[in-house]
């Protein structure tokens, strides 16, 4: 039966009994429920088929297959989401869990990866078990292991195809953020003496995590990028898998992750206060420069004698000054005695208080009333 010989070879990657063979024949078969069973007028819960990156690898082996799958879970004040993965070979993982809180549907991405050393036919599917049962549907994969070929050098003649392979890391030293992107790409140089259709797989600090199938007419470049979340080293290799046999030198690279420098703060200040007393009418006015060193919305507020008088902002673009001023506030009581002018200036980060006295008032004798004579 073609469904139990497939059955076999995913055992034998997994290390399986006969009696997970006897399962795993059946499993094939039958496989996981396709449905939600969720209660009635509750919340549904639902999970997408497994991915597998590869899905269909054809290579030397061993080989890491990495699977993920997303979960939709609706969320009211804190969820736990329970969930385990169900494998080809009828044997199911650990019940994991995670934690959630909020409101409104949430996707959760979950994965594994499953380092495969024979040929492997089979699915992987996600069950979920709380808030609600659901089990997705079959992700399919496959793994083809061959070996490289290891032609005998004295059985080779000018008809064979020769293979070479040279890597490279570009940077191969980086310092910086460590945000999404590209960081480190790596290029490999086949050559080839004849043109040829060349298979090759990219070895990441042992672990394959790139492979492919390409025409070589003479030379031609293949690659792939990393983008490390975290300070590391290590190095990368292409390895040739036919129609020769070919290993390149290994191409070493080092991150260092650096947080990004703290954005300037913008300060905000007051200088160059001058008073003018307005002797006719007995009015003071006055006059100031208000700066930022960078950015800001700026607010100031003007006052004689501690009471306000006149208030204002303005939104700096980046670093500059403004002139700010009010005139002509009459002056009353004791304030025509002299007194002080306030600046005060609020910025986003922090504030400025700047005082300057103001003359008092000449206040015109009064006229002598008529007829009276002159001293």
């Amino acid at each position: 039966m073609k469904f139990a010989g497939l059955a076999a070879r995913k055992a034998a990657a997994f290390g399986a009994s006969a009696a997970v063979l006897a399962a795993l024949t059946a499993g094939l078969v039958a496989g996981p429920a396709q449905a939600a069973t969720t209660a009635k007028g509750g919340p549904k819960v639902s999970a997408s088929a497994p991915k597998a990156t590869p899905s269909k690898y054809e290579g030397s082996c061993p080989v890491k297959v990495n699977f993920s799958a997303k979960i939709k879970v609706p969320v009211k004040g804190k969820t736990e989401l329970a969930y385990r993965w169900l494998h080809g070979d009828g044997s199911k993982g650990k019940i994991n869990v995670i934690k959630l809180k909020g409101k409104g549907v949430k996707t959760v991405t979950v994965k594994q990866s499953i380092t495969f050393k024979e040929d492997v036919k089979g699915w992987e599917a996600v069950q979920v078990l709380g808030p609600k049962k659901y089990t997705s549907k079959k992700g399919y994969f496959s793994v083809s292991c061959e070996k490289p070929a290891e032609p005998t050098p004295d059985a080779r003649t000018h008809l064979d195809v020769s293979v070479s392979a040279h890597a490279w890391a570009s940077p191969d030293s980086y310092v910086g953020e460590c945000t999404p992107g590209d960081k480190i790409d790596f290029t490999g140089l086949i050559k080839v003496n004849r043109p040829s259709w060349v298979r090759y797989r990219w070895v990441l600090n042992g672990d394959v995590v790139d492979y492919g199938k390409v025409k070589v007419y003479d030379a031609r470049k293949v690659g792939f990028g990393i983008s490390p979340r975290h300070s590391q080293r290590g190095w990368a290799q292409l390895e040739i898998l036919g129609p020769d046999s070919a290993y390149s030198n290994r191409a070493y690279y080092k991150v260092w992750c650096k947080d990004p420098a703290p954005a300037p703060v913008t300060k905000v200040s007051a200088s160059s206060l001058v008073t003018a007393t307005n002797h006719d009418g007995c009015k003071v006015g006055a006059h100031a420069t208000v700066s930022a060193t960078g950015a800001a919305k700026v607010q100031w507020t003007w006052a004689v004698n501690g009471s306000s008088v006149s208030k204002g902002e303005a939104a700096f673009s980046g670093a500059g000054s403004q002139t700010v001023a009010f005139s002509d506030i009459p002056l009353t009581g004791d304030a025509v005695k002299g007194g002080t002018v306030t600046l005060t200036v609020t910025g986003p980060n922090n504030g400025d208080v700047i005082t300057q006295s103001y003359a008092a008032c000449n206040v015109p004798a009064p006229a002598a009333p008529s007829g009276t004579p002159s001293p």
